[in-house]
């Protein structure tokens, strides 16, 4: 039987929420412990309990993590699925984010709207790691993929390793589809 975690220990507690915060983010061991200054090995042996938790631990691990230390401390809050952020705008492109961050492989869907003034590729066209999935809702997209000059239709699907060459725009008016981006792809489509 499942304990309340008002009779859950302090210290049983706080590694729970610390895998919970930790994976929520999609943040590895490596990055909390630099962000925290703790060896690697100590923050695993933490959450793992197998090393003693020591209340100095607390302040730079919620600090890690973003949180306050009475997160960290207190009981998990109820799970919200909806995902409430905000869209962002950047080089013609607007994102409504559709999944929260947190243990997706690292992948992340949006609604996306394209401005008809994004109608120029950029030379040269960028290239990062990972894939990119796209799926047209309405208007017509230009995709250029390597030597290829792609118009992809609404009800069209693409997917591309984005080693590739690649950049996607507008034909003759705004475009909305679905985008599934990796992180590589968040951060050139997001911040350029």
């Amino acid at each position: 039987m499942q304990a309340k975690a008002s009779e859950e220990p302090v210290d049983v507690r706080v590694r729970r929420r610390l895998r919970e915060l930790r994976t929520e983010r999609g943040l590895t061991l490596q990055q909390i412990a630099e962000r925290a200054s703790i060896d690697i090995s100590t923050l695993s042996r933490l959450e793992a309990g197998k090393r003693r938790l020591a209340l100095d631990h607390l302040p730079a691990l919620a600090a890690a993590l973003g949180v306050s230390a009475d997160e960290l401390l207190g009981p998990s809050p109820p799970h919200d699925p909806r995902v409430r952020v905000r869209p962002r705008t950047f080089d013609g492109l607007t994102l409504w984010p559709l999944t929260h961050r947190g243990p997706a492989g690292g992948l992340h869907a949006y609604k996306m709207h394209i401005s008809p003034r994004r109608d120029t590729p950029p030379d040269p066209l960028p290239v990062h790691e990972g894939h990119d999935w796209l799926y047209v809702l309405d208007g017509r997209l230009r995709l250029l993929l390597g030597e290829q000059d792609l118009t992809i239709e609404p009800g069209e699907a693409v997917e591309f390793t984005t080693w590739t060459p690649h950049w996607f725009g507008t034909v003759a008016g705004p475009v909305e589809l679905i985008a599934i981006l990796g992180p590589q792809g968040e951060q050139v489509h997001l911040h350029g």
